[in-house]
């Protein structure tokens, strides 16, 4: 039922650990300031994250949730499958979680809820004897409460430097370069295509200013995320030039950071056309325009 990855070599799991507990389908403003609290009492983090069953879709895949707990400092993740986890009762859940990591630290907000019909709360956790538990107030941002929800709602309208500032960094994709139609080459702006992974929740489809990392180095750059109607292409992916880059990106690993909507994706009257609007995207994102 239970998987649990380590993120850094503190498996000393004997001494107990502190553990994040809430859905963690990444890192906003809130989960931050958990993850702070946790990471003072010196023993090994772990963050608790909840896959599939709930009916949306999550902001990052495990994969990208694995490089943001790593770059900030968690110890481990361990992630719980809804479906086998949404039956247990309250009592159950914490015994699952004693069995399999002796925590002697609990760290939450203070609207977790957990166990069969959300019947446990911060008030069920204090009643372990065993484990101290930290309930921390919940984060405001904007006159309302920080939360994946309102992360999404703002991804889904473009409204991206919102999303980000409630994230405390760029909503990003990270996925490896797969071979396309190469049309990008002959009009001086070659792109990296990297599929929008299912099950990871979809921004508003347009033109995006982006920050690229590939191996130790970062690119900016503008990336389409969408159909290509100009082709009378409809499949959905993501298109990205990084400006200055020269190379062979294929079979790469990318995160793309999104840092601002440009446009609106657009149907051009011939390749001329495109090249004049990229070249003015781009330049856009050369002078912070």
């Amino acid at each position: 039922m239970l998987k649990t990855v380590w993120l850094t070599d503190k498996q000393d799991t004997w001494q107990g650990v502190a553990m994040l507990l809430g859905g963690f389908d990444g890192l906003h403003l809130g989960h931050r300031q958990l993850l702070s609290r946790a990471k003072e009492s010196g023993l090994p983090v772990g963050v608790m994250t909840i896959v599939g069953g709930k009916g949306d879709e999550s902001l990052f895949t495990f994969s990208e949730r694995e490089l943001i707990f790593r770059e900030n400092g968690a110890d481990f993740v361990f992630e719980l499958p809804f479906a086998e986890i949404k039956d247990l009762s309250a009592d159950e859940f914490l015994r699952l979680l004693q069995a399999e990591f002796s925590p002697r630290i609990f760290v939450c907000g203070e609207d977790f809820r957990f166990g069969a019909g959300a019947q446990g709360n911060a008030k069920t956790l204090k009643g372990t004897d065993t484990v101290r538990v930290e309930v921390l107030p919940l984060v405001e941002k904007h006159g309302e409460k920080v939360s994946s929800k309102t992360v999404k709602e703002y991804l889904g309208k473009g409204e991206i430097e919102m999303a980000n500032a409630l994230l405390g960094e760029n909503f990003f994709l990270l996925g490896e370069v797969i071979r396309d139609r190469q049309i990008g080459r002959t009009l001086g702006f070659p792109t990296a295509n990297v599929l929008y992974p299912s099950g990871k929740f979809p921004l508003k489809k347009g033109v995006y200013e982006t920050r690229i990392c590939v191996e130790n180095d970062t690119y900016r750059g503008i990336t389409n995320y969408g159909a290509r109607p100009t082709f009378d292409n409809s499949d959905v992916l993501t298109e990205t030039y990084l400006d200055g880059f020269d190379g062979d990106l294929y079979g790469k690993t990318l995160k793309i950071g999104f840092v601002r909507y440009l446009r609106d994706i657009q149907k051009f009257d011939g390749l001329d056309a495109l090249k004049k609007q990229l070249t003015k995207d781009m330049e856009r994102v050369r002078n912070n325009d």
